[in-house]
């Protein structure tokens, strides 16, 4: 891990165009490995109206966008936060702006491949922003992590060891929270709504917080082009928590969708999404 720290800090010195063409590069070959198969499952399973060779296309695309944005985290972790923050652009922050440090806030902010340049991008916009990560086995790699995300703003890292008493306790000081909900974490806490029209377990983490501390919920979706990052917030839900816990991630997931329907090769397939399946119902990935 050392060496990955090492290999990070020495592409903060190269221009981002050449960082974007060694990540399809690096992204064209991971895609002959890994999870391909996992990829590719998941998007038979969201997409049957694609053909096969429609839907290897987007896989490519998937591992080259994604190795590409792993990459961009040398420039995002080393290089001075100025430039390391020049071509992340926010969009409509104006929605954050009237509610910030006024109101709790939830970002939505779904696994697309820019993630991590969004959550910069908005930790160095409004400081007090704080999220949510999995301590990492590896402790150099869990202390570069840190420090990484620690750099822009003054955030609060609340691991998912510690669980939701931390994240309640913040969002009750009105400090918004940039949260990732849309994994699978197993049937524990979660309900079996749709997505792409499949039966998906589903946190109702995001409706239980919302009603405990009032939060509004706004959206926030980093979007990967040729040279730069965009990260864009829509207005912040109305009627929401509804009160009914499933409508809610019913919701959520429709949302996560659409915005996944106009960038399929940005979301983050490689993901076993689907692998807590209904009592009965038999694994997609076996």
């Amino acid at each position: 891990m050392r060496l990955v720290l090492v290999l990070l800090w020495l592409l903060r010195w190269l221009p981002p165009r050449w960082v974007a063409a060694l990540g399809h590069a690096l992204g064209s070959s991971l895609y002959h490995f890994g999870r391909r198969r996992i990829t590719l499952v998941n998007l038979r399973l969201c997409f049957p109206e694609k053909t096969e060779e429609e839907r290897i296309r987007i896989g490519r695309r998937v591992f080259q966008n994604l190795a590409r944005a792993t990459l961009d985290l040398g420039r995002l972790w080393y290089a001075p936060v100025p430039v390391a923050l020049e071509n992340i652009r926010l969009v409509d922050r104006h929605y954050l702006d009237e509610l910030y440090l006024k109101e709790p806030v939830i970002l939505l902010a779904p696994h697309f491949v820019g993630l991590d340049l969004g959550g910069a991008r908005i930790s160095s916009d409004f400081p007090l922003t704080f999220s949510m990560y999995s301590e990492q086995k590896n402790k150099v790699f869990d202390a570069g992590l840190r420090r990484a995300r620690t750099r822009f703003g003054d955030p609060l890292l609340v691991t998912r060891q510690q669980g939701l008493r931390p994240v309640l306790k913040a969002l009750k000081q009105k400090k918004p929270f940039y949260y990732l909900p849309d994994m699978d974490f197993g049937a524990r806490d979660a309900v079996f709504v749709p997505f792409f029209g499949v039966p998906t377990a589903t946190v109702t983490a995001m409706s239980r917080l919302a009603e405990l501390t009032g939060a509004k919920v706004i959206p926030c979706i980093t979007r990967q082009y040729a040279d730069h990052y965009e990260v864009r917030l829509y207005p912040a839900w109305d009627n929401f928590p509804s009160g009914d816990l499933e409508a809610d991630a019913r919701r959520m997931n429709a949302f996560i969708e659409e915005r996944t329907r106009e960038m399929p090769d940005q979301y983050y397939w490689v993901h076993k999404r689907f692998k807590t399946r209904p009592p009965g119902e038999a694994s997609f990935y076996k």
